[in-house]
């Protein structure tokens, strides 16, 4: 049984780098994999530059829901794309990617979720999707072993993948096309010439490209400071735990106001908090506060703060923002962020479980681990170019939605590298959004 990648996952993709290339992207998550997958599709020499391992962050360490049921509606046209292409990436990678379309639910526990449900549909009904409300009577049909909900919402075309399996193996098709990955490799900063991006400066020497995507996942923000780009960009801990093998109860995704689960494809399902995350206090939690107040105030309930992060994070106290280009990085002292999943919160889950499927009960525990969640006060990405710096082309803040959406935002990010219009309306996710006296909106998402 293969659970997320740390530090001490072996090196598949060992370098050296080149000394130049048409585009480099930094982060080797999906949003960078998938970037790079359609950027090398049209010819394009690309370069993936990772400071740690493929997918060793959140890629590997999220849900593995591929949802179109519940997103923000700006995200909904990138993510029914997503879904088209996670139907063709298995044959076109030559692996099995643990994709299946078994369907989304969302289960209420309350009136006030069956009416944001119904308020939803208004989304689903524009977009076309096969999304539908259920009656408690329906559902129980659905789910005969299950226990306590009033309703739901159910996407049978939405589905679910195997997240630690998936980008790795989409990787591995990469670098069999022809793309240059190479781990252990952090960019420590961007080159620059003439106000303008040149290149990028890792810690194995310069690369030469006149376009960069920065895809850095949690680590964005802080390589954005050194060059004097503010990217209010927080990251919140979200504990996972994975069951042993169980009977089926479900053979998809199924989350309420507590906690959600997924089926995987081993036989055991993996459990989440659906209503806690913890967040560590540090220098950019105060310099974003008033960014993130809507955000805040809106789901203060179910954050639990703390006063540091570990040492080396992106956000902890005693981690540099500035740094020469010949000195070690912050990104090479932290290879991988691999917070401790919160124990008590892993108890919590087993006994909603158990309450959810008392047939069942407490389910015995495999692994468990936590992540940390890139997050934008507005719970959207930034998908755009950067216009103080030419060349740079930011994806990042995917703000726990990456995995699902990843090869559809890949698609678009690839398109505005080579200057194609990018199909969507992208406006919602634009770079200046939060210095250009926009008001902080969170969309009708569930």
């Amino acid at each position: 049984m293969s659970f997320p990648i740390t530090a001490s996952s072996p090196v598949r993709f060992p370098g050296p780098p080149p000394k130049s290339a048409d585009v480099v992207v930094i982060g080797g998550g999906i949003i960078g994999a998938m970037t790079a997958w359609f950027l090398a599709r049209s010819g394009v020499k690309v370069v993936l530059c990772e400071k740690g391992r493929i997918a060793g962050e959140q890629s590997s360490r999220n849900w593995g829901w591929v949802r179109q049921q519940g997103r923000d509606p700006a995200e909904l046209p990138i993510m029914i794309e997503a879904l088209s292409i996670w139907k063709g990436l298995a044959d076109e990678a030559g692996a099995d990617l643990g994709f299946r379309q078994t369907g989304v639910l969302y289960a209420a526990n309350t009136a006030k979720d069956i009416a944001g449900y119904e308020a939803w549909m208004v989304h689903a009904k524009a977009h076309g999707l096969d999304t539908r409300l259920l009656g408690q009577a329906e559902l129980q049909s659905m789910l005969p072993n299950a226990a306590g909900w009033l309703g739901g919402i159910w996407t049978a075309s939405d589905a679910r993948a195997e997240p630690w399996i998936a980008v790795p193996r989409l990787a591995e098709a990469l670098a069999a096309k022809g793309v240059t990955i190479v781990e252990n490799c952090a960019v420590r900063a961007l080159d620059v010439s003439a106000g303008r991006i040149s290149g990028v400066v890792t810690e194995a020497g310069r690369i030469r490209a006149d376009r960069v995507v920065l895809a850095g996942g949690a680590w964005s923000s802080l390589l954005a400071r050194r060059h004097g780009l503010i990217l209010p960009q927080l990251s919140v801990r979200a504990t996972v735990t994975a069951t042993e093998p169980l009977p089926e109860v479900w053979s998809g995704a199924v989350a309420d106001s507590h906690f959600a689960i997924r089926r995987r494809a081993d036989g055991g399902y993996t459990l989440t908090p659906g209503d806690f995350h913890e967040f560590f206090i540090g220098p950019d939690a105060f310099r974003h506060f008033g960014a993130f107040w809507t955000q805040i105030k809106t789901d203060l309930s179910g954050t639990r703060f703390l006063p540091a992060a570990p040492k080396g994070y992106p956000d902890a106290w005693g981690t540099r923002r500035r740094w020469a280009e010949d000195e070690e990085s912050p990104f090479e002292r932290m290879r991988i962020l691999n917070p401790d999943p919160n124990r008590a919160a892993i108890e919590r889950l087993r006994d909603r479980f158990a309450t959810a499927f008392p047939r069942i009960g407490r389910p015995g525990i495999a692994a468990s681990w936590a992540g940390m969640i890139d997050t934008m006060p507005d719970v959207v990405p930034v998908i755009d170019h950067v216009a103080a710096l030419p060349g740079l082309t930011v994806a990042t803040g995917m703000s726990g939605h990456g995995f699902g959406i990843g090869p559809g935002v890949g698609r678009v990010v690839a398109d505005l590298v080579e200057g194609r219009a990018p199909g969507h309306d992208l406006w919602r996710f634009r770079f200046a959004r939060f210095s250009d006296g926009s008001k902080i909106v969170l969309g009708p998402s569930l």
